[in-house]
């Protein structure tokens, strides 16, 4: 039997497209599942150097829920590089000016550090509110 890899080009045109409501659901479970639809590990034709994920679109990402005393005590770290320059900002703070922030990066540490991941990035569109403009691809419901 022959094991059928890929291919760039067979997933190019076609790429799936799902839709998440992130009201009420836990950040780090709400990532975890979106990365992997990103990703395309959700799906038998996985090939781990091909990108064959799909488009997920997040909405409502500042009703995210964050377990145990994270809102408080959570931290997202930003160095320049330069003397006195590491930058702390308080994820309740991100949450209440960009709660879109906060849901790309939890799903950003979660893809490969490479190229690819940062392709597969690009397929990630997160909304604060419930509307999106990407209704003309129907997306389908993923459940986290």
């Amino acid at each position: 039997m022959k094991t059928k890899s890929a291919r760039k080009e067979d997933y190019e045109n076609k790429r799936r497209w799902y839709h998440v409501d992130a009201s009420g659901k836990v950040l780090g479970r709400l990532a975890t599942r979106v990365a992997m639809a990103l990703m395309g590990k959700d799906r038998p034709e996985y090939t781990p150097h091909v990108d064959t994920g799909a488009f997920v679109v997040v909405t409502n990402a500042g009703k995210i829920e964050l377990t145990g005393s994270k809102r408080s005590q959570k931290v997202y770290k930003h160095y320049s590089g330069y003397p006195g320059g590491l930058k702390e900002k308080p994820v309740a703070e991100l949450l209440a000016k960009r709660p879109e922030f906060v849901v790309r990066e939890s799903v950003r540490r979660m893809l490969p550090k490479n190229k690819l991941g940062a392709k597969m990035l690009k397929k990630l569109k997160v909304y604060a509110g419930p509307e999106h403009p990407h209704t003309y691809h129907k997306p389908e419901e993923l459940e986290p």
